[in-house]
């Protein structure tokens, strides 16, 4: 596996962590939808959580920025294929989680609920 899925493998670790520490249930990871995937699906008080994570080794660069239209629309699609495959009757929201840092060095866990709205959907 090559270093930035290793990095990703781990980011995604630490997010579930965290999430389970807030109180959220972790229902799936790395489900995929043709080309889309989902990093996180969770289940968080009467909501079905969908979670992307960003993991970086330094905040040089706003992780947030990969986060574009064209990466909203690959997770709202991936978003509604699992809800339309698993029936979820559930309300749903999309959060970003982001990770700097790296395995062995401390990390800083950054998460932002309910980050945006799904553009046009049956969400």
């Amino acid at each position: 596996m090559a270093d930035h899925n290793d990095l990703g493998a781990w980011g995604e670790e630490q997010a579930r962590d965290f999430l389970v520490g807030k109180g959220y249930a972790i229902l799936d990871t790395n489900a995929r939808f043709g080309k889309n995937e989902l990093d996180i699906v969770a289940r968080h008080h009467d909501r079905i959580v969908f979670v992307e994570v960003k993991t970086r080794t330094d905040d040089e660069y706003d992780p947030l920025d990969a986060i574009d239209s064209k990466k909203i629309s690959h997770l709202c699609r991936a978003a509604e294929a699992y809800v339309t495959a698993y029936n979820i009757p559930q309300p749903v929201q999309f959060d970003v989680i982001v990770v700097i840092g790296e395995p062995g060095k401390e990390s800083r866990v950054t998460h932002y609920p309910d980050a945006f709205m799904p553009p046009l959907s049956r969400f």
